[in-house]
């Protein structure tokens, strides 16, 4: 799926947002949290996250990288929402299980790990390197 917004849906109730400056070179989609008052990669599905957006009123697209101590925008997420984010490499398919790793970038779920989302296209889509897929929020994270 090629999209051109962070998020998807449902448009009847778009998330609320925090703005901060990023912390270091920071890609939207990604999974971020504050630390020290700014944006910062999520290293994992723990505490609270947010998704990093894109400045979409000032012309950013979602491939476009803020530089260290840019200010940014972040969805606050919610059971149920529907995001483009970050995905590692690898082969996804139609509900997969999805968790944070690092850099703020989702993956598949392997035992162990904090599943806080789905794999949300109905095709099954290969990823040679990192990049964009939709995913929907769960409405609770659980120990896979």
């Amino acid at each position: 799926m090629v999209a051109n917004v962070i998020y998807r849906g449902p448009a009847e109730r778009e998330p609320k947002t925090l703005t901060r400056q990023v912390s270091a070179q920071s890609l939207p989609g990604a999974a971020v949290i504050i630390a020290g008052g700014k944006f910062a990669a999520a290293s994992a599905a723990t505490g609270r996250w947010l998704i990093l957006s894109n400045n979409r009123f000032v012309g950013q697209s979602i491939s476009e990288m803020y530089s260290t101590n840019d200010t940014a925008n972040a969805y606050r997420v919610e059971g149920e929402q529907e995001y483009n984010v970050q995905l590692a490499a690898g082969t996804y398919t139609a509900q997969q299980e999805l968790t944070i790793g690092t850099g703020g970038i989702f993956k598949a779920a392997t035992t162990g790990n904090l599943v806080v989302a789905a794999f949300d296209e109905s095709a099954t889509r290969t990823l040679s390197a990192q990049g964009f897929g939709d995913i929907v929020i769960l409405s609770r994270a659980y120990l896979k």
